[in-house]
């Protein structure tokens, strides 16, 4: 796969002050509030519902601040529950990478507008992986940040533990860029080994490209890599335990609107807001002691290397592909997205790949506060190549 062409933005100057963003159109995904526009979080009955916001989002107000253009808020999935990004009110936004295949959800609209070259930075959110998959299924660098970092006020909740503000570009520069303005508190801390997670890559649809990919890496960077590691999840149900957490949060957050309006919601997602009003004390109980050991695990297995592994198990299903099909997919997505969701890490997708005329690739996950150093080692990987 041919990586996208570098468009790096030239530092503009206004009244003494750099705009390091100032040649860079944004695109802001329908769950971010912006003064006197209104807010649908992809869905008419919400939009109906909910007066027109009175506040901005400080995420977007910071980027708009630092140079960038705002041309147009983009298409969500239905209070963002979806990975899919199919929207029964407001359609499906185009794969512009293969166009017979779902773009990837929450955040599609934001991922469409950047691979169509219609934006530069496509603003999203990220709670089960609605910035690494898009990113993944359209052939985008896409970065979900360690968790609490960047503000989430003004902007419409799904499960808050989880939430996060997240970034595509289709260039690696942008997103240094972008996040150089969004987390300027992080430093670039000493760089960790990479360690490829051998028994996740082993279950993705392009492994032999990842194998391939490790092997020339750790020949070309060898002081960047250690042997290879298995993550036996399978104990603390990774999964399930944020299916349930998140669950949960969901229903806090909009149980009290969706069981007063009754919503014109799409099946699939209204099968899933019924799982979550059927959620028991219980299971919540037994799912957040699940989190808190898992936590303590994963925070020592992170503190010593940076996690190599599939954002995804593939491409992007086809569109043609049937709701049951998509049911026991999204179940085996979460098994990879719910690591960086349940431990609040960053994850950096890297589009490195194309499988069937179709993009894929992998990820960097690190340790909560990497995230600059996430992007750090991405450069030296993909040194030589357009970025």
């Amino acid at each position: 796969m041919t990586l996208p062409q570098k468009s790096g933005a030239p530092l503009c100057i206004q009244n003494n002050t750099a705009v390091p963003l100032a040649s860079y159109r944004l695109a802001v995904k329908d769950l971010f509030h912006m003064a006197g526009l209104p807010t649908s979080a992809g869905n008419p009955d919400w939009l109906s519902s909910h007066p027109l916001p009175l506040a901005t989002s400080p995420v977007v107000t910071d980027l708009i601040q630092h140079g960038a253009r705002f041309v147009g808020k983009t298409l969500t999935d239905e209070l963002a529950y979806s990975l899919n990004g199919q929207n029964k009110h407001y359609g499906t936004p185009e794969n512009p990478a293969a166009p017979d295949r779902l773009p990837g959800g929450s955040s599609s609209g934001s991922a469409t507008a950047v691979s169509l070259n219609l934006a530069d930075i496509g603003l999203g959110t990220d709670t089960g992986g609605s910035i690494r998959v898009p990113a993944s299924y359209q052939g985008l660098f896409g970065l979900r940040p360690t968790h609490g970092e960047i503000s989430t006020d003004h902007m419409v909740a799904l499960a808050p533990s989880f939430d996060t503000a997240g970034v595509m570009t289709r260039d690696l520069t942008t997103l240094e860029n972008t996040v150089a303005v969004l987390l300027p508190h992080l430093l670039d801390t000493e760089t960790l080994p990479l360690s490829l997670v051998t028994n996740l890559t082993d279950g993705c649809g392009h492994k032999e490209a990842i194998l391939q990919w490790h092997e020339t890496q750790a020949s070309l960077h060898a002081e960047l890599f250690m042997p290879p590691c298995e993550l036996t999840t399978e104990v603390w149900q990774t999964g399930e335990t944020f299916r349930v957490i998140q669950g949960h949060e969901i229903w806090q957050q909009h149980g009290h609107w969706l069981s007063y309006n009754r919503p014109d919601i799409a099946s699939d997602i209204q099968l899933r807001l019924n799982s979550c009003a059927a959620l028991t004390s219980h299971e919540v109980t037994e799912a957040k002691q699940r989190r808190e050991a898992f936590n303590a695990w994963f925070s020592e297995v992170v503190s010593n290397c940076i996690l190599v592994m599939p954002t995804t198990p593939g491409i992007s299903p086809l569109i043609s592909t049937p709701a049951e099909s998509l049911a026991g997919y999204r179940n085996q997505l979460l098994s990879l997205t719910s690591l960086a969701g349940l431990s609040g890490c960053p994850q950096l997708h890297l589009p490195l790949f194309s499988l069937h005329n179709a993009p894929c690739g992998l990820s960097l996950l690190g340790p909560r506060g990497s995230d600059r150093q996430l992007l750090k080692i991405a450069r030296t990987l993909l040194s030589g190549k357009q970025q």
